[in-house]
């Protein structure tokens, strides 16, 4: 059995004058959670339309469960959620599902039982309501979203592919479908997810590939991604507003190279050769009410930020995925 679920050499890709993807190389573990990040525009979705052989790479390769992404027989094991949903809207949920169920060469009587189990599972079909029976159009877009997910589950695939999973999802719903991604983990199937949204990938993958301008600018498991970046970072939660003393000391760029403020929290990084200590006590001394100062590892959000950068963001907000 190959030692990796997706093996992408040298991929790239262009349309037009545009690069979508650059000399792409990167492994992601049989039986993980990994994520693929970036800002809108980074190459996300074109990377995951190679895989899938939605499109050809213009030059590289691709294996899949360790055959040609070409591979007609590979199908029927992967699983796919694109970020652009679409269902028959006038359509019962049931047959939508039904009917994805047979594309992949399910029997009706299996899928039917099957589709039950998701529904229940996903609480679309509880006690007092079965939304199984009713039209897509009928439901919320988070239970849409939900429909979508199980006719991605059904077949029961190997490998899971999600674009952008979480987005529109409120948190009930983004809860469920965490943990029903890292249930797939322990039946060691192989999750991959695009998304831009660090929080979520830092909790879940085991590791990530971040991706700017079509180009790979960091990939590797999570913990030693975050180990590599050093120990000059500190947490400081307030317990009021900060104050313009406050504001002034974090301003100081011979104490604090970095700081990502969250109004009374703060990821701050330390300038060079500055002593955590010093910081306290200079904000100590201003009176502020200190609930919070610990000396971390910098967050996957901060790791994005220094290597993808507000440029690399602004850059990726338009052209292709």
């Amino acid at each position: 059995m190959p030692e990796y679920s997706i093996e992408i050499d040298n991929v790239a890709k262009r349309y037009a004058e545009h690069v979508a993807v650059h000399d792409l190389s990167l492994r992601v573990p049989k039986g993980s959670v990994y994520g693929l990040l970036g800002p809108n525009g980074a190459g996300k979705t074109t990377t995951i339309r190679m895989i899938l052989n939605i499109i050809a790479p213009d030059s590289g390769t691709i294996r899949i469960l360790g055959r040609p992404s070409n591979d007609p027989d590979i199908t029927e094991r992967i699983g796919y959620l694109p970020e652009e949903r679409g269902l028959y809207r006038k359509m019962q949920v049931r047959r939508v599902l039904r009917f994805l169920a047979e594309l992949k060469g399910m029997k009706a009587a299996v899928a039917d039982k099957k589709i039950d189990e998701w529904l229940v599972r996903l609480d679309l079909k509880t006690s007092e309501k079965d939304w199984g029976l009713s039209k897509i159009d009928e439901l919320s877009r988070g239970m849409q979203q939900k429909v979508q997910f199980i006719g991605t589950m059904l077949h029961d695939p190997d490998l899971v592919i999600l674009d952008e999973p979480f987005s529109g999802l409120d948190p009930i719903n983004a809860q469920a479908l965490k943990d029903t991604i890292l249930e797939l983990k322990q039946r060691g199937k192989t999750v991959i997810f695009s998304t831009h949204l660090m929080d979520n990938a830092e909790r879940m993958c085991d590791s990530v590939c971040i991706i700017a301008r079509g180009e790979k600018v960091l990939d590797g498991e999570i913990g030693e991604i975050k180990s590599s970046h050093g120990t000059r970072n500190v947490a400081l939660g307030l317990a009021g507003d900060p104050s313009p003393e406050v504001a002034q000391i974090l301003g100081d760029r011979a104490l604090v190279d970095r700081v990502d403020d969250s109004n009374r929290y703060f990821e701050i990084e330390m300038a060079n050769g500055a002593a955590p200590q010093d910081l306290l006590r200079r904000i100590v001394a201003t009176g502020a009410m200190v609930n919070r100062f610990e000396i971390v590892q910098p967050s996957l959000h901060q790791i994005f930020l220094e290597k993808v950068g507000a440029t690399g963001i602004e850059m990726g907000m338009s052209g292709h995925g």
